[in-house]
């Protein structure tokens, strides 16, 4: 992605990338709206806000430590995804911000493309167990803006050779990157028990 939606990559397609990731940006939190507001409503179908904060709270902490000792490869329990990606055709067949709005929306609604993290699941845990379409709703634009924002980091790309070094570096920060997700989970689960206490 971070490659097909550069400047580069945009320039070479006769595209504008500012309209193109602006597109992105924004479908990317209608989508974690979406996905955010739906479970949250589900939530208060099922009643989840009539259930006492601590076990609501003991199920974040719990979901976390798992998710954590998965992303970390603590354990040999898979995360569940499917192998879909976004079409890359749409790069030659729509306009940028066509495409931006479709690749943004379906990562933004967080299930329907490869799910690489457990936060993803966390964070659609967490939208249900709020029992609340407007509190899950938030939940899902958080997050889908978080899972935007590293495009933003090609915005300074106007090589192929600055291109190239972008993703030498990204490779580079690949682990400590999941090491910090790693670490975020066991911080979160940590605050849903003192919460909890």
């Amino acid at each position: 992605m971070l490659a097909s939606i550069s400047p580069v990559g945009e320039a070479s397609r006769h595209q504008r990338w500012s309209i193109t990731v602006s597109a992105y940006l924004l479908a990317s939190a209608v989508g974690g709206v979406l996905i955010g507001g739906l479970l949250g409503g589900l939530g208060s179908l099922l009643g989840v806000a009539a259930l006492p904060a601590d076990w609501l709270l003991a199920v974040i902490a719990l979901a976390s430590v798992l998710g954590a000792a998965i992303d970390a490869g603590w354990t040999k329990v898979q995360l569940p995804s499917w192998r879909r990606q976004v079409d890359e055709r749409w790069l030659t067949t729509y306009r940028g911000w066509v495409y931006g709005a479709g690749y943004g929306l379906q990562l933004g609604i967080a299930v329907v493309t490869i799910v690489t993290s457990a936060v993803t699941y966390a964070a659609l845990l967490a939208a249900l167990l709020v029992g609340s379409v407007q509190a899950g709703a938030a939940i899902g634009a958080t997050f889908g803006i978080v899972r935007a924002l590293p495009l933003l980091l090609t915005a300074p790309v106007r090589s192929p050779q600055r291109l190239q070094r972008l993703h030498v570096g990204l490779a580079t920060a690949a682990r400590p990157v999941a090491q910090v997700t790693v670490a975020a989970q066991l911080g979160a689960a940590a605050l849903a028990v003192m919460l909890g206490v």
